[in-house]
């Protein structure tokens, strides 16, 4: 039984060798390709002056070191303590200064120039964090309601959903950390993806879950708002699924990003997926609550203003069409699919 774990980190061992044999040979190839260009572009340059060739090596040189002190400076990643088991281990409090020296001191802060900040003051200070980060989350996710209702199934819809996502992770990295560090902001950009439940079942099994929370959002007069009755019912119900799953995996992100960046103990880290995914659905909930009458009086009134067989005169757009065109096309589609099949279904019981 240990064989196969055996050869998977024999694999893994090979893989990390070769790529960082890979690496060294870049950086050496690299490396040749710019001192044989600045040598050449010396030596034209010598010959204008005896000393011109030196003064460009030496400017040339100046500049290289400048380059790599800042690409280090935005790689580099600030060393930290060891996450302590519990809340009661000896190094809880070298780590609970280490993290009042990282994160900013919130306005609303009751003791904001306490020296020796202790555990009590991290705690305090972290809730007033949270509520910015949340209030940060709640507002991309909000925007991703919409990109996920009007643009499912187009790259415009995938792209700037998946850019949301990083600006939450990013929004909720930049509130709780004084200093940013691009290496670390990667290592909780790694956390999240790891702990996004990506990997138990797939994207398409998420609206499954979430159906439940978005339909107890809905008002028992949404099919009293449509132009057309109960025929727009599953085109409206697709557009809030899919809004509501946008919305879901960027809050989902959002909060696990705000777990990770508030732990304090290796037993925090065993309950952020489910802390995160408790949360999420309240503030789920609450965002789709706010989307609701925006969506469906946007929709109710176009509707009423194209009319209904007003959508025969939409044709699919060309190649390279521009966004919004694509957008329209696949919303009309959609709709008189749904009514047509609803039509031939209530034709069937009569």
């Amino acid at each position: 039984m240990l064989e196969p774990v055996n050869k998977s980190a024999g694999m893994k061992r090979k893989a990390h060798l070769f790529l960082y044999a890979a690496l060294v040979a870049v950086t050496l190839t690299g490396a040749l390709f710019i001192i044989n260009q600045v040598s050449a572009a010396a030596a034209l340059v010598g010959r204008l002056h005896p000393y011109a060739g030196i003064v460009f090596i030496l400017l040339s040189s100046a500049v290289l070191l400048a380059v790599f002190f800042h690409a280090f400076l935005l790689f580099r990643a600030p060393k930290a303590p060891e996450l302590p088991e519990q809340e009661n281990s000896g190094s809880m409090a070298s780590y609970a200064s280490w993290l009042a020296s990282r994160m900013p001191v919130h306005p609303q802060h009751p003791e904001p120039n306490k020296k020796g900040k202790d555990l009590r003051w991290v705690r305090t200070n972290l809730k007033f964090l949270e509520v910015d980060a949340l209030n940060a989350t709640k507002q991309i996710a909000s925007k991703n309601f919409f990109v996920g209702a009007f643009a499912q199934n187009t790259s415009y819809g995938t792209t700037t959903s998946l850019m949301n996502i990083f600006r939450v992770v990013w929004q909720v990295y930049r509130i709780h950390y004084r200093e940013q560090h691009l290496m670390e902001f990667l290592r909780v950009v790694r956390a999240v993806y790891t702990y996004l439940p990506l990997s138990d079942f797939r994207k398409e099994d998420i609206p499954a879950h979430i159906k439940p929370i978005v339909q107890s959002a809905f008002s028992n007069t949404l099919s009293s708002m449509l132009p057309a009755g109960n025929l727009l019912t599953p085109f409206f119900l697709n557009l809030f699924i899919a809004g509501a799953t946008n919305t879901y995996l960027t809050c989902l992100a959002g909060i696990i990003a705000i777990r990770q960046c508030q732990l304090t103990t290796e037993e925090d880290r065993k309950e952020v997926m489910q802390h995160s995914m408790f949360e999420t659905s309240f503030l789920l909930k609450e965002i789709v609550k706010e989307c609701n009458p925006v969506l469906s009086v946007t929709i109710s009134n176009a509707v009423k203003k194209a009319g209904i067989e007003s959508l025969d005169t939409v044709q699919n757009p060309p190649s390279g069409s521009g966004i919004a065109q694509e957008i329209v096309s696949h919303l009309a589609t959609s709709l008189k699919h749904i009514i047509r099949e609803n039509i031939s279904i209530q034709k069937n019981e009569d």
